[in-house]
């Protein structure tokens, strides 16, 4: 069993050396890295590619211990968890981190869950990397959502039932409902993906169908998706907030016509995992 090395990170102002001698010299890079939903299978080749050349590894809480693993057993691995109403740091502390270690020399991987910009605020640590004059690079991940519809075997895109999909986040800051267009996401015949809105499910529910959208419009509720404890429930609008009822995420819920076709359940049957020549385990 591989033990994660976690550390306090530099604080504003302190700059932490590692060790890494002539190196530290000149700036490092900083990796804005898309972990993807949990599946380490589910992680890009590019992705695994930055995290086996990492010095420091800067994770949130929903990396998988398997995709942690993949980094170096050296590379100082650092937990940046944020869970609701439960931020170690605040994203300037991170961003301020990313750039010191950088400036050390360092290869530096923000490993996100999902993808670096989708609800991931990869934006922002982008940003304060161009403003630090750092060079920076972002590898895609696949988002919570593709994992989720194909797991339950809902496509989020479907002739004849959903010709668009919008994803969405389901939290805003102080605990209030999201700012949304909620008209044009009550329109039939589209997918509506909601991040971050187990809390939020019934005001949700309420605003979509005030809106226009029919209380028996499919939902599908996945948490954990792509994980081992993966749990799938099938339901419609009008019964998404009793269906979220006892679940605590991480979780998406999905509302649209297409998630007619979703399969309630758990975690998908175990498969023999792909093996690709010329990739290291």
């Amino acid at each position: 069993m591989t033990t994660h090395r976690s550390a306090r990170p530099p604080k504003a102002g302190r700059l932490v050396v590692l060790g890494r001698g002539q190196r530290a010299r000149k700036a490092g890079r900083v990796w804005l890295v898309g972990a993807g939903p949990g599946d380490p299978e589910l992680l890009t080749l590019k992705a695994l590619k930055a995290l086996q050349m990492a010095d420091v590894v800067v994770h949130d809480g929903l990396v998988s211990d398997e995709v942690l693993d993949m980094a170096p057993a050296q590379a100082r691995r650092i937990s940046v968890a944020k869970r609701k109403s439960r931020h170690s740091y605040a994203q300037d502390e991170i961003n301020r981190m990313l750039v010191a270690f950088a400036r050390e020399g360092l290869e530096v991987v923000r490993l996100k869950g999902g993808d670096p910009f989708v609800f991931g605020r990869g934006g922002e640590e982008l940003e304060a990397c161009r403003e630090a004059g750092i060079e920076c690079h972002v590898v895609p991940g696949v988002t919570a959502a593709l994992a989720a519809g194909a797991s339950a075997g809902a496509p989020l895109t479907h002739r004849g039932s959903a010709q668009a999909v919008t994803f969405v986040t389901g939290h805003a800051a102080k605990g209030e409902e999201p700012d949304l267009d909620w008209e044009a996401l009550a329109k039939a015949n589209q997918t509506v993906v909601i991040y971050m809105g187990l809390s939020t499910a019934a005001a949700i529910g309420a605003r979509l169908m005030a809106a226009g959208r029919a209380g028996s419009t499919p939902a599908l509720i996945v948490e954990n998706a792509s994980r081992g404890d993966e749990r799938r429930i099938v339901t419609t609008l009008v019964e998404l907030a009793s269906a979220a009822e006892g679940l605590s995420g991480p979780a998406l819920l999905v509302v649209g016509e297409a998630m007619a076709l979703a399969q309630a359940g758990g975690a998908p049957a175990a498969v023999q995992p792909l093996k690709v020549q010329g990739v290291s385990e």
